[in-house]
């Protein structure tokens, strides 16, 4: 897999193609001999020069040969990739290319059937739109990257560059990724997936019924609460209150209790110096054996973890 095609759609951001660039692009014929021959693809050739070196940037017709072919995120993700970019991307791979989509880049994969019947993912607030308007795509929001042979897609942003030093583990090992990795000061596998990102939803309408409800349960999260006791606050049934919560929610009362509970300590342990049990406590997850079971089966990493990671002007403070 020496070759390797950028495909950069119109109004595509420097962040975007700057990953790829940084592994691909420069020589780093002292971590692997031969390294890559990297090509930027564009439907105007000219507007990319300035960026990188003439004799690497080619028209879409250069994705044709190239033994990896790399689509970043796309400007906006209402406009309709350009047929010229979707037909191109669809032939390098039935010809034999291995394909990999960066962010929203994940849609113009899907444009050309390369994602029917495959897990794929892209940024998770874009998520649900990909899955929506591709409904053969089984879109999985909560991981950095999915390697499915030929099909490579990640999440956004920062998630490139996890895919990127991944294939470069792929075609040339893992020590040669770990060198990279130093060089470029980021870590070679980073743990959890885009779970650890991802807020819980609160609805965005505040005239909808549950709404005192709701509020009500979010200030009593440290209570051992029920879909009864949610039910009796609400004054209806409990197959009521399950009708209501599907329509306002999309989830039933427990599970959206639950993400309640996981959001409020991901809250504490970004904010604050409270210990494992006790945000346990105060979050209604009785021990801390039992929150770090439910953090990590939900965020992807355990609480210690992701107070490490997302830890916020603690330091400063004290």
């Amino acid at each position: 897999m020496t070759s390797v095609a950028l495909a950069i759609p119109d109004g595509t951001s420097l962040f975007e193609f700057a990953a790829p660039h940084e592994v691909f692009g420069v020589d780093r014929r002292n971590l692997a001999d031969p390294w890559y021959d990297f090509r930027v693809c564009g439907t105007d050739p000219a507007r990319l020069r300035g960026w990188f070196p003439d004799n690497a940037i080619r028209g879409l017709d250069g994705l044709a040969d190239a033994d990896t072919v790399i689509v970043p995120a796309s400007r906006d993700i209402d406009d309709e990739p350009t047929r010229d970019l979707v037909d191109a991307v669809r032939a390098a791979h039935d010809r034999g290319a291995r394909v990999v989509s960066i962010c929203t880049g994940a849609f113009v994969l899907a444009a050309a059937g390369l994602l029917d019947g495959r897990r794929a993912t892209t940024h998770w607030l874009h998520a649900d739109v990909l899955a929506r308007r591709y409904p053969r795509v089984q879109v999985d929001p909560s991981v950095l990257y999915i390697d499915d042979g030929s099909i490579l897609t990640s999440a956004g942003k920062a998630a490139g560059m996890d895919l990127c030093l991944h294939l470069v583990r792929t075609d040339h090992g893992a020590a040669v990724a770990n060198r990279l990795a130093r060089v470029l000061v980021v870590a070679p596998h980073r743990p959890g997936g885009q779970a650890q990102f991802i807020t819980a939803p609160m609805p965005e309408r505040r005239e909808h019924v549950l709404a005192d409800l709701l509020a009500w349960v979010v200030g009593r999260l440290e209570q051992p609460l029920t879909v009864e006791d949610l039910a009796r606050q609400a004054n209806v049934s409990s197959r009521t209150l399950a009708r209501q919560f599907a329509a306002v929610t999309g989830t039933t009362p427990l599970r959206w209790l639950h993400a309640q509970r996981i959001q409020r300590a991901r809250e504490l342990l970004e904010t604050t110096d409270d210990s494992v049990d006790l945000i346990a406590a105060n979050t209604g997850m009785g021990t801390a054996t039992t929150m770090r079971r439910h953090f990590h089966a939900t965020v992807g990493v355990p609480p210690d973890m992701y107070r490490r990671t997302f830890r916020t002007g603690l330091t400063e403070r004290a």
